[in-house]
């Protein structure tokens, strides 16, 4: 069992990852940016989470969830897929964030799509 890890699509507000890490120093949260896979698709990005054990974090709320159930369909799996509407502040994203590194499992995400936040 482990923590869970995360990737920041390329549209995700940089302000909920530096939040993450400032409340969670350890918590992995990679950046699509810094990976150099901010211009592949949905598909690319899935498929690249699910063979390193990431879950996915995307404002994508319109094409990500789509292209994940696609997926799902061909039976393939996901670590995990969590949404956030550009609309909500921050602040209970990152809350819902530390809170599933901190008490679940990475295990305990799989295939799942997830909106925040979860209030």
């Amino acid at each position: 069992m482990s923590h869970p890890k995360f990737l920041a699509d390329h549209n995700l507000n940089d302000q909920i990852v530096v939040g993450v890490l400032r409340r969670v120093p350890l918590a992995e949260f990679r950046l699509v940016r810094e990976l150099g896979f901010a211009t592949r698709d949905d598909v690319f990005l899935l498929d690249y989470a699910a063979g390193q054990g990431l879950m996915i974090v995307s404002h994508d709320v319109n094409t990500m969830p789509a292209a994940a159930y696609v997926r799902l369909a061909e039976g393939k799996s996901i670590t995990g897929l969590f949404m956030v509407p550009q609309t909500f502040s921050v602040g209970p994203i990152i809350d819902d964030l530390v809170l599933v590194w901190s008490g679940s499992e990475r295990e305990e995400w799989k295939n799942q799509v997830i909106f925040l936040p979860m209030r």
